[in-house]
């Protein structure tokens, strides 16, 4: 298939594909808000109840047909992509409504926003719709896929909202746990010509709240604030994720042999998410890639490393997955981070950890800057209090000694005292 052609407004373009990747982008800079996607599935234009409501806090919907996948930087762009595997759409489905909301700032602030709908075997895009009129709204529908005689199309949208990410899940028939504005009166948004379908009706009578509502918050862990209880972010049971995601800086004081090392480290750089743990019974081991340690799910230790990628900001970086099902089970776990190859240090990388229960609201935070020779950085610490787990942001360069291993390292710093043999991948 050859290249899409940019939409207009109120466009529709068949999607042939049986499965797409629909990638929310813009660009990124100083003073642009954070921006999210997420995803409605609608039946008579409002969702059947809040598990329609695919986000953040709320990744998968339970048909598996729409996963929200999280967001990558590269270049000077972002992307936050929504997968829809539209054989699997339920068949009371008729539309599924792809959303951004920003927070922190309007999308009139926020540079090239736009929407893409990619076949997801092969990449190649179907189609590309680019808002160009954004200004007071703090969330958009960017646009839409919907069935038509047995199949399905995209119809680009560009509606937007000065009420939020709540106003707009709202609109649609979310019960979220934050309160709305108090009335005011009608926002100044600049009038919209949208098709009628885009705009979900008045229901006839409120939909019965669910029975608990959608949480909207995420948590960032800082210096100040480093730490955070899961049970209080709703994220008690199912599986956590654990993403860690990085760029390399482009910005460089020194040209040299600086910049040559920069652009080595982004060919073959090899950063490894590992994870050293202590079971409640006593037993203690590492999860990594290295020795092929990768761990298991649902046996002890119930932590998984889901494979080894090397491309960082290219792909969705390094993941690990905690079962909260045995929380009971785990006494405590660093969650840490180790170049393998590539690089000398982490002095040119931004670093972004996301730890993403199944239910309750995403915990991320940044690493900063390194400005030691570090080849290994703590990222977390996830500790049983006995009624709860807490989870930590450690975010520690360390610097190993002499002929001492990066796992050694973080053993002798948290006091795990295992024996350590080397290893290969």
């Amino acid at each position: 298939m050859g290249a899409s052609m940019a939409m207009l407004k109120g466009a529709n373009l068949p999607v042939p594909a049986p499965a797409v990747r629909v990638e929310l982008g813009w660009r990124s800079g100083a003073g642009v808000p954070d921006v999210d996607a997420s995803a409605l599935l609608l039946v008579s234009g409002r969702v059947r109840s809040d598990a329609d409501f695919v986000f953040y806090n709320q990744p998968e919907h339970a048909s598996g047909a729409v996963r929200h996948e999280g967001r990558k930087t590269g270049g000077d762009g972002v992307t936050d992509t929504v997968t829809v595997d539209l054989g699997r759409v339920e068949p009371a489905v008729e539309r599924i409504v792809l959303a951004a909301s920003s927070d922190g700032g309007s999308f009139g602030q926020v540079p090239g926003l736009h929407v893409r709908v990619l076949d997801a075997a092969a990449g190649t895009e179907i189609a590309r719709y680019d808002s160009q009129d954004a200004t007071v709204e703090t969330a958009f529908v960017l646009g839409e896929l919907y069935r038509r005689q047995g199949s399905w199309k995209f119809r680009a949208v560009g509606q937007g909202y000065d009420s939020g990410l709540a106003g707009l899940a709202t609109d649609f028939g979310i019960s979220v746990d934050e309160p709305r504005r108090p009335a005011e009166p009608p926002p100044t948004v600049p009038s919209l010509t949208v098709p009628s379908s885009a705009v979900p009706p008045a229901p006839a009578t409120a939909p019965a709240p669910a029975s608990a509502p959608v949480r909207l918050s995420k948590v960032t862990l800082t210096k100040d604030a480093p730490s955070v209880s899961l049970s209080k972010q709703g994220g008690t049971s199912g599986a956590m994720r654990v993403n860690l995601n990085w760029q390399v800086r482009k910005q460089f004081k020194g040209w040299g042999a600086k910049l040559g090392r920069a652009v080595a480290m982004h060919g073959d750089l090899d950063l490894d998410l590992c994870a050293l743990y202590e079971l409640t019974d006593g037993r203690k081991g590492v999860v990594q890639a290295l020795g092929n340690a990768f761990g298991a799910v649902n046996q002890p230790p119930y932590i998984h490393l889901d494979g080894d990628d090397r491309t960082g900001a290219v792909s969705s970086g390094e993941n690990l997955t905690i079962n909260l099902d045995h929380k009971d089970r785990l006494r405590r776990v660093v969650i840490f981070v180790t170049i393998y190859e590539g690089a000398r240090s982490f002095a040119d990388l931004d670093a972004t950890v996301t730890l993403q229960p199944q239910h309750g609201a995403a915990i991320d935070f940044s690493l900063g800057e390194c400005t030691v020779p570090s080849t290994v950085c703590s990222l977390a610490l996830i500790t049983n209090t006995g009624s709860d787990l807490v989870v930590q942001r450690e975010a520690r360069f360390l610097v190993p000694e002499r002929g001492v291993s990066p796992q050694r390292t973080i053993d002798y710093t948290y006091g795990w005292g295992m024996n350590w043999t080397p290893g290969r991948k």
